[in-house]
């Protein structure tokens, strides 16, 4: 049996100046536990621990710190109303710390709509390779935070969206020429609509689909996030869109007005006969650490529906989607990525860029207007 590595050396960064971090959670034992975390690397500082947010709002004002850890159930006032209130007034990066329950999934895809850029599920482990693991996605959640630039959370409608889609002209003009080359999967299904997500993601699917009209089309999500958050997930989508969207089961039939979520720990495939695409649902191996991954599903669309596709990449850490979205690129599919001004990492989406897999690169706001626009063309 292998021995980890210490904690300090498995961490380390060459961070140049050290991410500071305000701890808010009424526990003094986990704030300690996340305290020796940080302090193990040498690009995270500590500035403080509030236990409850009336001693955060003060400490923010005094300390000033570049990201926050948000306990969700506190006494005197609530992470997620804490939260709400934090992004109205001056927003910045959080990141959630919740139960892996069902409450506690619900509550965190609040946060996430409400502004939180990222989430980790609240735990003590108890071995030190549990112990590395935990630590170091922590650590990486505080460090990507930091490089994210939070903007006020606004409500979303469609007329807010479909308001000046034609400025894009240029952009829509050559995807419609690349549609032009393309034909529908059948005459009942236009298109399919495979989208890939990840840090950011939630918050992007729900301005993208709260702008979507594309009945004739079907929708398929790859969106990284841990399985007992997938059906809330699912639910809420569903509600955001005028698609009926549900987590994706085996072999059933990809259909116009349907959306389709791959399920957790398990890859999301296009499979089926031509002209009757099905759903495949694999629990093979991760792809570069993601199942499902952005990546398998794209390349899956590519292999089956050739140019039937649309291949949508939308805000990210690292680069899964973006080989497949050049996959899809190559096979005729018309591809567009989220702009880096909007993601909240352009990660994903900017090595897609680098790659030349994209037709155009849009704000997400134009994303589901010109989708739309397109599909009526």
């Amino acid at each position: 049996m292998s021995t980890a590595a210490p904690l300090s050396s498995a961490l380390d960064s060459s961070v140049r100046s050290p991410v500071r971090v305000l701890i808010v959670d009424d526990s003094v034992a986990l704030g300690q536990f996340l305290t020796r975390i940080f302090e193990s690397v040498p690009d995270i500082d500590v500035v403080g621990h509030a236990l409850d947010p009336y001693q955060a709002r003060d400490m923010i004002k005094e300390l000033d710190p570049d990201v926050l850890t948000l306990d969700v159930e506190m006494p005197r006032m609530d992470g997620l109303t804490f939260l709400r209130n934090l992004m109205r007034l001056r927003p910045m990066p959080v990141v959630m710390l919740s139960m892996l329950t069902e409450k506690g999934a619900s509550v965190t895809l609040d946060a996430l709509e409400a502004g939180a850029v990222d989430f980790m599920v609240k735990r003590s482990p108890n071995d030190s390779s549990c112990m590395q693991v935990y630590a170091a996605g922590i650590v990486e959640r505080v460090r990507n935070a930091a490089a994210m630039t939070v903007q006020p959370v606004r409500d979303v409608s469609v007329a807010s969206y479909a308001h000046g889609v034609e400025q894009g002209v240029p952009e829509v003009t050559a995807c419609r020429q690349r549609l032009e080359l393309t034909r529908p999967v059948s005459s009942r299904l236009k298109s399919v609509i495979c989208v890939g997500s990840s840090t950011g993601g939630p918050e992007a699917l729900r301005q993208m689909l709260s702008s979507l009209e594309a009945p004739d089309c079907a929708l398929l999500f790859a969106q990284h996030m841990p399985e007992r958050f997938m059906p809330p997930f699912a639910e809420r989508l569903d509600r955001l869109s005028t698609h009926e969207i549900r987590i994706a089961e085996q072999g059933e039939p990809i259909v116009a007005g349907r959306g389709y979520v791959a399920p957790g720990d398990c890859h999301l495939e296009v499979g089926g006969a031509p002209g009757a695409p099905t759903c495949l649902i694999r629990d093979t191996d991760k792809v570069a650490g993601h199942r499902p991954s952005v990546d398998v599903l794209f390349n899956s669309a590519s292999s089956s529906l050739k140019s039937s596709a649309i291949g949508v990449l939308l805000t990210g850490m690292g680069e899964d989607g973006s080989q497949g979205l050049k996959s899809m690129h190559e096979s005729g599919a018309l591809t567009l990525i989220q702009d880096q001004q909007s993601s909240a990492v352009w990660g994903m989406p900017g090595r897609a860029h680098e790659l030349g897999a994209a037709d155009a690169v849009l704000p997400l706001r134009k994303i589901g207007p010109v989708i739309g626009h397109l599909m009526k063309s």
